[in-house]
């Protein structure tokens, strides 16, 4: 499906719609396109997928924010992309009570052991403004874990060996009866494996794996906003199960520029004129991200008047055709020392115009002489 439909219409529930709404109507779906009765089905998964999908936003009150307010451009990277059904089991067998799907559809989907997805790694990385407009790759370093090489991952002490699990016999699998219903969960004692550890490595305390720092580059894409974040996939945390590693997503930090302030692909300028050029029009050179450029300031421009650079902001991080701009807000700039021509040009002016002004200020010493001097003729 190249267009994504809306989620509130995959799981054919209204906007209004509670947790409890958006959970049942997404059994019904899960249930209704699982793989193991649309076999038949070419669509069955990709549903299946897309349902998924839906509840993962909606079932998430920031994530459902964001898209009721920006659409699915809100949660752009922050949907579950699903590899496989196996990683939709994975995530919500929960939902299904632990183990329906298991009753359901014979063990599909929770009643036999499955190699689970590495845990995802959070990273950081802050960016200047012009890195985040050109696009840049970054060296970010993080925490992973790597396989423990006194046991060699298996987290078990050298000359020693795990040992089946009691409680579920070795079978990894415990049978639970719920009246009519029988129902398959993993064994949590063993969490699945069937065998426990019965002296663990000193190394790693059982884990199999020890924290390890790791440098990683990224690229990161032109246009990029703060808040935004790259997903680096399969360089995460390995799966204790053998199964594909995590992702590392890259949260991005971009600092404040001393010149221009950001609002989405735009740029807002603040740039101060003089009153005789605010009055008599000027052409002004003007700084963009991308080197300086010339900007005409028409005769009887006043304060707050805005101007647009086509095509000098930044643009689209999704990689769309279109750029933003650059709107150029001016303001007329009063000077707080005057040369004395400048003063006496200004008050000729003020008298072509009829306007009062303060008149000439005495200085402090000035005063002093003529308050003497007045007190002499007394």
């Amino acid at each position: 499906m190249a267009t994504k439909r809306d989620y509130y219409e995959v799981l054919s529930v209204s906007k209004n719609a509670d947790g409890s709404e958006i959970a049942t109507a997404y059994r019904k779906l899960a249930i209704k396109y699982h793989p193991d009765r649309t076999q038949d089905d070419p669509d069955g998964i990709a549903k299946f997928k897309e349902a998924a999908e839906a509840y993962e936003v909606l079932s998430d009150a920031d994530k459902r924010s964001r898209y009721d307010q920006f659409g699915h451009a809100g949660v752009d990277g922050g949907a579950g992309q699903y590899r496989d059904v196996e990683d939709i089991f994975e995530a919500f067998g929960d939902i299904f009570g632990g183990g329906v799907f298991d009753s359901l559809f014979g063990g599909r989907g929770g009643g036999r052991r499955r190699q689970r997805r590495g845990g995802d790694i959070r990273a950081d990385v802050t960016l200047t403004l012009e890195e985040a407009a050109k696009g840049v790759s970054k060296t970010v370093t993080f925490q992973r874990s790597s396989k423990c090489e006194t046991c060699d991952g298996s987290g078990s002490a050298p000359g020693s060996a795990r040992e089946t699990c009691r409680r579920c016999g070795g079978h990894g699998q415990v049978v639970q009866s719920m009246g009519f219903v029988r129902v398959q969960t993993s064994c949590q004692p063993c969490g699945g494996t069937g065998s426990v550890i019965s002296v663990p490595c000193s190394d790693c305390r059982g884990n199999g794996f020890v924290a390890t720092r790791v440098s990683q580059s990224v690229v990161i894409p032109a246009g990029i906003d703060d808040g935004m974040r790259v997903r680096v996939s399969g360089q995460g945390e390995p799966s204790p199960e053998g199964g594909p590693p995590g992702d590392v997503y890259c949260f991005v930090s971009v600092r404040d520029h001393k010149l221009f302030h950001r609002e989405g692909q735009h740029l807002i300028l603040e740039l101060p004129i003089t009153y005789t050029q605010a009055a008599l029009g000027a052409i002004i050179e003007v700084p963009t991200l991308d080197g300086p450029t010339m900007l005409t300031i028409p005769p009887g421009t006043e304060t707050g008047k805005i101007f647009r650079v086509s095509g000098a902001g930044l643009p689209d991080p999704h990689g769309g055709p279109h750029v933003g701009d650059m709107a150029v807000k001016t303001f007329i700039e009063v000077p707080r020392r005057l040369s004395k021509q400048q003063e006496e040009l200004l008050r000729e002016l003020a008298e072509l115009e009829e306007t009062d002004v303060t008149p000439h200020r005495k200085s402090f010493l000035e005063k002093i002489g003529d308050y003497f001097a007045g007190s002499e003729h007394e």
